[in-house]
């Protein structure tokens, strides 16, 4: 089982970045998936996550309007399409995998994981 993310990097304070999630080994069209990021000192929190038809999505309230997020079963791939960036979004970002559709907001309920991209916003 792998989850690759990838896409972090530096940036200025209202410009973009897109983040992908790689997945791997495990039945990526049965998993619903979750983007969560810990922010230096912080605890890991919800960004946003799709479920597994991609119908629907949900967002922190600190993100919505801003960050996209979206799948493509094709290509076992998830996508953070992230917007207006802040530099209290500097964090690393991670994806997740969950074999249900419910409870996307809680990380405990999260049995894949990957490695992590780190997003770094500069004012």
């Amino acid at each position: 089982v792998q989850l690759q993310a990838s896409g972090g990097g530096l940036v200025q304070a209202g410009g973009s970045l897109r983040l992908s999630c790689a997945a791997s080994g495990f039945g990526f069209r049965g998993n619903s998936m979750g983007w969560f990021r810990r922010a230096p000192g912080k605890e890991r929190e919800f960004v946003a996550g799709i479920t597994r038809s991609g119908d629907t999505t949900y967002y922190a309230d600190s993100v919505k309007g801003r960050f996209t997020i979206s799948r493509d079963n094709a290509k076992n791939t998830v996508y953070l399409q992230m917007n207006s960036l802040k530099p209290e979004d500097t964090a690393v970002y991670y994806c997740g995998a969950r074999s249900s559709d419910t409870n996307l907001h809680y990380s405990r309920y999260y049995r894949f994981w990957g490695q992590g991209t780190l997003v770094t916003v500069s004012s």
